[in-house]
């Protein structure tokens, strides 16, 4: 099991290689979005890695960002489509897709988020916690809403 106590900075890349980046997770732990905006995004829940604001591009890394809230943007490939990184847009908070990473086996997931948007038919095993959207918005939205 990945010790859990001492993040480093780590690399990863998207699917094509075109873009690539490092980051110093918050913790080595990943988490879960089940909101309809990840998805939708990610094709499918939006494994992620709370970075702080640590993500750090290398330079001409194809990058698009996406406004997908007031408050919140997304990042992907702008070559390959791959998801990289969820952030607020004062960019206090990034999550990188954990699947991103060099070393896919860093990170045992242990959250959900928008647990009460999660679809009926998905389940993940294990002990997690669980966090609805109403908790999620009062935390990161500064307004209290998407």
């Amino acid at each position: 099991m990945p010790d859990t106590a001492t993040p480093t900075r780590m690399t990863g890349r998207c699917m094509c290689g075109a873009c690539t980046f490092s980051a110093v997770p918050e913790t080595m732990t990943g988490g879960v979005c089940h909101c309809d905006m990840c998805r939708k995004w990610a094709g499918g829940v939006f494994m992620a890695v709370g970075c702080g604001s640590t993500v750090e591009f290398e330079a001409g890394s194809p990058v698009v960002t996406f406004d997908s809230s007031d408050w919140g943007q997304r990042l992907f490939c702008g070559t390959c489509g791959s998801t990289l990184v969820w952030q607020t847009k004062d960019l206090s908070h990034q999550s990188v897709a954990a699947p991103a990473f060099d070393d896919q086996n860093a990170f045992p997931i242990t959250s959900e988020i928008f647990i009460d948007s999660k679809p009926d038919t998905f389940a993940l095993a294990g002990d997690l916690s669980q966090m609805t959207k109403a908790e999620i918005m009062a935390k990161y939205a500064p307004t209290g809403d998407a």
